[in-house]
């Protein structure tokens, strides 16, 4: 990479001026149903594509699902209670961040037993090679 290539993130530019904005998004709280609308309302500049990408990257992180997993209610985008979570939501957002942990979990063990085999073959192959 040169140094004139823009670096490469996960992150939305349109996310990080919405934690700036509302503080809703920047602590990270359970989010109105609709709020999407209330976006377009306040910001017409925005396009539904844009507030979409914004709004699945925030609900998807996992600091949100674990806000929503002990929720009782949903805010507006000034803070305000706005709705409550149900228990099903709550439940599905625990769902959600039990099977992304395990996904992490089986990948890390995978790697491990990766770095392990090509430790074991490197020493064979060492032991091989003295010959």
């Amino acid at each position: 990479m040169t140094a004139s290539e823009p670096i490469k993130t996960n992150r939305n530019t349109l996310l990080d001026t919405l934690a700036t904005t509302f503080a809703v998004f920047r602590d990270g709280r359970p989010l109105a149903l609709g709020i999407h609308k209330t976006l377009r309302e306040r910001m017409p500049e925005l396009s539904q594509d844009q507030i979409r990408r914004a709004l699945r990257i925030h609900t998807g992180s996992t600091r949100y699902l674990k806000a929503l997993s002990h929720a009782e209610e949903r805010f507006d985008l000034d803070g305000n209670p706005a709705g409550t979570v149900t228990p099903e939501q709550r439940e599905q957002a625990g769902n959600q961040l039990k099977e992304r942990f395990q996904k992490a979990a089986e990948r890390r063990k995978e790697e491990e037993q990766a770095k392990q085999h090509q430790a074991n073959l490197l020493k064979l192959a060492d032991k091989f090679n003295t010959r």
